[in-house]
């Protein structure tokens, strides 16, 4: 038993009698400060013993856990009534949990969680499940497209028993597309249903997992390629395809007859506008992305003001490097085709990427003494993006490791097509989704361990993608880039800027997906299959896309702030010690500098 979750079951009842069931004596037990992380890890546990998936991706489906490993979370209505209620209830105990006694620290924590389930609860109100990807089914989100990839990359096969579970997750992967397929139905009767263009997309994705025959699906070629590799005897792939054939398959012909159905009959228009309460919608979804009260029509200004410095700056770069004809867009358009920057479309160019992209992993390691102190240096590794899904799927991504360290990080890139990554804009993307981004940045939080289960196991993507940004720009001030390289880092300003215009075009000024895929090819330069990806995601996931920017300029705000009040006492490894604090909102971060400040004037 976890040594937390021992001091908070002390005495406590079960969850469905509140999560502050605790006798009066238990609690007095304990320092005010401890009193307020047990609630919190209270909760933690809640959360996780209602899904199995994220007590395998953290690791703790073991010991009293172990049965876990064999269920998928609970995607009917009863779950998603559990998940709904835990919220509720964890936000109610949050709040009510008086912060009389705490130190600066659990007041700033319970300011924190506070914030984070209040953002939980509030989908609620619409009756969705997220307000940033408030369609059950499309072309990046619903079981069809997170089980297949959780079971090859997040589910351990190392022993027989690890094989039998994979096996019942797969049977009960036919209940949870179910389960999906009568939830979207559901939900498009309320006009929630993602556009037809997302709906097509989806449909070609079910199609290519249906198609192969059940022997050939990648679900049962990957449990026998590993339990082979493993040496686990058994006869896993015929009893694999069997589970696919009788259980799977006629889940996903449900799902799919539905979806082609919706795709004729879904709302037009690209942008949340065409939801219910739509404006509104889109309202909330920025808070969640910026974790700021910006609206609108503030971050389309924003994006347009920063996309006209950025393209001031590579213009400068581009004319340096003898690209002096045309708008930025047209100059980077043209870089981008140039055969020196591309990798051959085979799998030899595809292993030659990933390679480069491990040689700068490796030679940023050795930079960050630098900047960093008390370096955490655990594992990642860079892996292709499957590409039963990559059709839909982001360009780039992270998957943290687990607290228990069974297996690496990974930073997923997408190679359906190597001529969507120039050599020059690559680097940039390795600090961000590598170090000194997302990795290293997570990596501070997994070995925080004085924080809170329940804040060491959370995201809030204007802090964590502001700092992955960040990271980038970082990267230039060690040094990192090599000569047209910089106009990468700056492409990568440039896109991550004008995402603030597309996204709230499409959502508050209504802009079509052709629209914007034409302003983000335009301002950018990148190739129009990969920006009219990065655009069908920003339809159907809204405000996410801002987070990135409005982020980043947050963060160099309070650096050079911070630098500014502290002059001589201010250096890099100091201010990024904040990463020992944890993931916040941008309003708390702030407050967390501002007193690291003042404690450092003061001592």
């Amino acid at each position: 038993m976890e040594r937390r979750e021992f001091l908070i079951g002390t005495g406590a009842a079960a969850v469905s009698s509140g999560l502050l069931a605790m006798p009066e004596a238990a609690w007095a037990a304990v320092g005010r400060d401890a009193q307020l992380y047990a609630l919190m890890d209270r909760i933690f546990y809640a959360k996780i013993n209602a899904s199995p998936e994220d007590a395998t991706q953290l690791g703790l489906d073991k010991g009293a856990r172990a049965g876990m490993r064999y269920r998928l979370d609970d995607r009917s209505a009863a779950g998603r009534a559990l998940d709904d209620r835990l919220n509720r209830e964890a936000l109610a105990s949050l709040r009510k949990f008086d912060e009389a006694g705490l130190s600066d620290s659990g007041r700033l924590q319970r300011a924190n969680a506070i914030y984070q389930y209040e953002r939980n609860v509030a989908p609620q109100k619409f009756g969705i499940r997220s307000l940033q990807r408030p369609y059950p089914v499309f072309q990046q989100g619903g079981a069809y497209f997170s089980v297949p990839d959780f079971l090859g990359s997040v589910h351990p096969v190392a022993t027989t028993a690890d094989a039998e579970a994979y096996l019942s997750r797969l049977a009960a992967f036919g209940a949870a597309l179910d389960a999906d397929t009568a939830y979207q139905r559901e939900q498009a009767a309320r006009g929630f249903a993602a556009p037809a263009w997302s709906l097509g997309l989806t449909l070609g994705q079910l199609n290519k997992l249906r198609q192969p025959a059940a022997e050939a699906n990648s679900m049962v070629v990957t449990l026998a390629e590993r339990t082979k590799a493993k040496g686990i005897a058994g006869n896993w792939a015929v009893r694999a395809a069997k589970i696919v054939a009788g259980q799977v398959y006629p889940a996903l012909d449900r799902q799919i007859t539905l979806i082609e159905k919706l795709r004729g009959t879904t709302l037009a228009g690209d942008g949340v506008w065409r939801l219910p309460h739509g404006e509104e919608l889109y309202a909330e979804a920025l808070i969640s992305g910026t974790s700021t009260r910006m609206t609108p029509q503030e971050v389309h200004q924003v994006g347009l003001d920063q996309v006209a410095d950025l393209s001031a700056k590579l213009d400068a770069i581009l004319k340096s490097a003898g690209l002096t004809t045309g708008s930025v867009g047209e100059r980077l358009t043209a870089l981008n085709t140039r055969p020196e920057q591309l990798y051959a479309n085979t799998d030899a160019g595809r292993k030659e990427l990933i390679d480069g992209l491990n040689a700068g992993v490796a030679a940023m390691w050795s930079k960050l003494p630098q900047a960093f102190s008390d370096i955490p240096k655990l594992p990642l590794e860079i892996r292709r993006v499957p590409p039963e899904i990559q059709d839909g799927a982001s360009n780039g991504y992270y998957y943290r490791a687990p607290m228990d360290g069974s297996r690496p990080a990974i930073y997923w890139i997408n190679l359906k097509d190597t001529g969507d990554w120039p050599k020059y804009q690559l680097p940039s993307l390795t600090y961000h989704e590598g170090i000194p981004g997302h990795h290293l940045q997570l990596s501070y939080v997994n070995k925080a361990g004085q924080l809170p289960l329940l804040l060491r196991n959370t995201f809030i993507s204007a802090y964590g993608e502001g700092w992955a940004l960040y990271s980038e720009q970082l990267a230039d001030e060690l040094g990192a880039y090599s000569g047209i390289e910089k106009a990468g880092y700056l492409q990568s300003f440039l896109f991550r800027a004008a995402r603030l215009v597309v996204d709230t075009g499409i959502h508050f000024k209504r802009w079509t997906r052709e629209q914007a895929t034409d302003y983000m090819v335009a301002t950018t330069g990148f190739t129009r299959p990969r920006s009219q990806r990065e655009v069908e995601r920003y339809c159907t996931q809204a405000g996410q896309a801002c987070s990135y920017k409005i982020g980043h300029n947050k963060w160099m705000e309070l650096r050079q702030k911070a630098q500014a009040a502290l002059g001589d006492k201010f250096s890099l490894p100091w201010f990024h010690e904040v990463l020992k604090d944890g993931i916040m909102p941008l309003s708390l971060l702030e407050q967390r500098v501002n007193e690291r400040v003042a404690a450092r004037l003061k001592g």
